[in-house]
């Protein structure tokens, strides 16, 4: 079997700054590692976090661990080789994570605005509605549905013609139809698809929940709208931070010639870096039941190690 590789032309500097790049993003990848888990394994212990919101919470939290374990090992890897280049066919699998676990954020924050939806709109319904049943086909679809939907140009794009084998990237993302001799109008037109109902309409619906949310609590007592903020305000927050990312990888694929080499590897680096972070720091600070328990924990290591 032909093994084809790419080279990764994107990093600034590597020879002069890897192992400042390695520690730097090595701290950064067990911060999320750790940020993550903790936040996942108080959901799965505490039997009071047991409820749709904070299932749906443990399940966005598992996609931002593998969306990182997608990338951080690889350019870990890459800050300290003379080479910077990936198999074809490794390209490909991380490009289907990569935007698996990036559709699947969208489903899943839409599956979060429906439970605060029913949660403050319908109340009474809520324990008929948000059943485990029900909450476990949102779970599967918002990883079922993806799946399928980034499989067909993976598939699709498995034996191309290769006319470039340098990729301006420094992980491989919709850059590489650029490395294609010809492009395929029809995957093209199937990719616009999976924008539309992966990201826009996962978008328009979580809009339309929180628009009916706003109205409602604001024609309601005090303590609805204290319940509202409480629970939607993290929701909104790590929707805007996650549409910058699809906003991001669609702009810098477009602009691949203008964007400057240096701007290109900053934002990226951000985009990797800040994402990840952002989940477990706001649902951890934010929301109050899991804040709780996240002082609990820390209460007991810290008596644990100084016993």
């Amino acid at each position: 079997m032909n093994i084809t590789y790419i080279s990764l032309g994107g990093h600034v500097e590597v020879e002069k700054y890897r192992y400042l790049y390695f520690v730097l993003m090595l701290t950064v990848y067990i911060f999320i590692i750790c940020s993550n888990s903790t936040i996942v394994c108080l959901i799965v212990i505490h039997k009071n976090l047991h409820e749709p919101m904070y299932i749906f919470i443990a399940a966005l939290l598992i996609n931002s661990l593998l969306f990182s374990t997608n990338i951080y090992p690889k350019l870990l890897i890459d800050f300290l080789s003379e080479k910077q280049i990936i198999s074809y066919q490794a390209c490909l699998l991380q490009i289907f994570t990569f935007y698996f676990s990036s559709c699947s954020e969208f489903i899943l924050l839409a599956a979060m605005s429906y439970d605060r939806y029913v949660s403050i709109c319908k109340p009474l319904q809520y324990p008929t509605i948000m059943k485990r049943k029900n909450v476990g086909i949102l779970l599967f679809l918002a990883w079922f549905v993806p799946a399928c939907h980034i499989a067909v140009p993976i598939i699709g794009n498995a034996n191309p013609n290769l006319c470039s084998f340098t990729l301006q990237g420094i992980f491989c993302n919709n850059l590489v139809n650029n490395l294609y001799c010809v492009s395929s109008k029809a995957l093209l037109t199937y990719g616009l698809v999976v924008l539309f109902n992966m990201a826009l309409l996962p978008v328009l619906f979580i809009l339309f929940t929180y628009t009916n949310i706003i109205i409602i609590a604001y024609k309601s007592c005090g303590e609805v709208r204290k319940k509202a903020a409480q629970t939607c305000v993290p929701h909104l927050l790590a929707l805007v931070n996650f549409y910058f990312l699809l906003t991001y990888d669609m702009i810098i694929v477009r602009m691949d010639s203008k964007f400057p080499k240096t701007a290109r590897f900053v934002m990226t680096m951000q985009i990797i870096t800040y994402n990840p972070l952002f989940n477990p720091i706001i649902y951890g600070l934010k929301m109050r039941e899991i804040n709780k328990h996240l002082k609990g924990f820390f209460c007991q290591a810290k008596l644990s190690l100084f016993s």
